[in-house]
């Protein structure tokens, strides 16, 4: 099978070494827009669940992975000076780069040719390369050229969700991944940060419309966005500077596909479907669609068969997540309201917050925050 999968991001490498490690003999080649050691962002987060997935399918990569993450085993909500930990939740963090570099490598050594700076025009381009492909994989993001081809055909929609958020940087070393919500004169400001590095860390500022207007940020550059989120979160931050790459204000995306294959192409990833980075699974999910895409296609004997399966048997899944996730960003975009709770009740909310965590869950997961939060409830 000759394959082409367009876009070096997690879920366009991860299929590529997957097929080509269980399949030898097949034409793999992977095109990628932007140089080898290009990205955008910082970090990348896995739940605990999400790493022992990738385990029970490829233990030799997650054994390949986790010596370069940082993990911890609980959250720490930040609410007027106050800290709320929500223990027994478990997540892991690596840079972005160094997770693109480790996949690289896999490609590499199991023998797909890959092209860097390599931007594909078109897909009728693409199809006369090397006397067309049986499969096209779009792995290309939020911005699929594939996808953007044949909306139609892939039934795509798109709508966006109210709040502004930019992804920065900081050296700013943090202990667990954090919330902190911070309310000025001009309106209320939420910061999602984690370190992914012993010397490095996300920082992930968010704020609703109203307080994004009042800032006047629509008519600001870059730098001034910059300068005001160092002065809400300087307290935050210790002193340490953001750092800035393509760190813009932008509004979430909702992107899905009700077809994921259109004659031989198949998507993937954010290509396919986003999650908000609220409850951290984008790079997840790409990886588990590259999964379950090999696996569909290694079931079929016709890559239109395989392509079916793929989409039968995955797409309930995703959809539980997605909506799990439009769940949670609906909370954020009220999360001015939610400031006004007591912590112990903010804490709540927000744990909560997905509709996928019940009291029973809670208790078993987090018994020292339960225990707390039911001892605060009782004295009110």
């Amino acid at each position: 099978m000759r394959i082409a999968v367009i876009g070096g991001g997690p879920g366009g490498l991860y299929f590529a070494y997957l097929w080509k490690r269980r399949h030898p003999d097949a034409v793999v080649e992977l095109f990628e827009q932007n140089p080898a050691g290009a990205t955008w962002g910082f970090g990348v987060v896995f739940s605990d669940q999400a790493l022992e997935f990738l385990r029970a399918d490829d233990p030799d990569t997650v054994d390949a992975i986790a010596p370069n993450m940082e993990s911890w085993k609980n959250i720490t909500l930040n609410l007027r000076g106050e800290s709320v930990e929500i223990d027994g939740v478990g997540f892991s963090s690596i840079g972005r780069l160094a997770l693109l570099s480790l996949l690289q490598e896999r490609v590499r050594a199991v023998g797909v040719t890959m092209q860097f700076d390599k931007p594909i025009q078109s897909v009728d381009a693409l199809q006369g390369l090397q006397q067309g492909y049986d499969l096209i994989v779009a792995a290309d993001g939020l911005n699929s050229l594939v996808r953007r081809s044949f909306e139609g055909d892939f039934g795509t929609s798109l709508s966006y969700s109210s709040n502004k958020f930019v992804w920065y940087g900081t050296a700013k070393r943090f202990e667990t991944l954090s919330q902190t919500f911070v309310k000025t004169e001009r309106g209320a400001f939420n910061a999602h940060h984690y370190r992914y590095s012993p010397t490095m860390s996300t920082f992930l500022v968010e704020c609703d419309r109203a307080t994004w207007h009042a800032y006047g940020f629509a008519n600001k550059d870059a730098a001034h966005a910059k300068a005001v989120c160092e002065e809400v979160f300087a307290e935050t931050l210790g002193g340490q500077p953001l750092i800035s790459n393509k760190s813009l204000w932008r509004n979430f995306p909702w992107i899905w596909n009700e077809h994921w294959s259109f004659k031989n192409m198949v998507l993937i990833g954010d290509a396919l479907h986003s999650a908000h980075f609220s409850i951290g699974s984008g790079t997840r999910l790409a990886i588990e669609d590259a999964i379950a895409l090999t696996k569909a296609l290694e079931s079929e004997a016709h890559v239109s068969t395989a392509l079916h399966r793929y989409e039968a048997e995955r797409k309930p899944i995703v959809k539980k997540l997605v909506t799990a996730a439009r769940t949670s960003a609906d909370w954020y975009e009220k999360f001015p309201e939610h400031m006004k709770l007591d912590p112990m009740d903010f804490a709540f909310s927000y744990i909560t917050r997905s509709g996928r965590i019940d009291d029973a869950r809670l208790r078993a997961m987090s018994p020292n925050f339960m225990a707390g939060y039911e001892a605060s409830r009782s004295k009110s």
